[in-house]
């Protein structure tokens, strides 16, 4: 996993909207929410979801997917769960390191 890659999606989290529309999605899990749903659990303007969306697929922590008419949004778990890993897999590495040295 690429520091760029991580800086890219954790800044589109970074806003409070996008990270509403996101943990609205974990909470929802894989079977999703329809765009319309999540446009009346959030109460924010179409466009404005519209645009937030855009930004989380863009970076691949959220998914669409068209059903008919109505498009699914979901969390992407497995990005998600990457990017943790990526945030905590040296964690204590130096407190591990100064305990070998003695």
């Amino acid at each position: 996993m690429k520091l760029a890659d991580a800086a890219i999606q954790l800044e589109a989290l970074g806003n409070p909207t996008r990270l509403t529309i996101y943990r609205t999605l974990v909470r929802v899990g894989e079977i999703g929410l329809p765009v319309g749903q999540l446009q009346v659990r959030l109460k924010i303007a179409a466009s404005t979801l519209s645009h937030h969306l855009q930004k989380l697929i863009q970076v691949d922590i959220v998914s669409q997917e068209r059903k008919s008419t109505t498009l699914i949004c979901r969390a992407n778990f497995p990005v998600m769960q990457a990017r943790v890993g990526f945030l905590t897999e040296e964690c204590c590495v130096e407190e591990k390191e100064k305990s070998c040295r003695r």
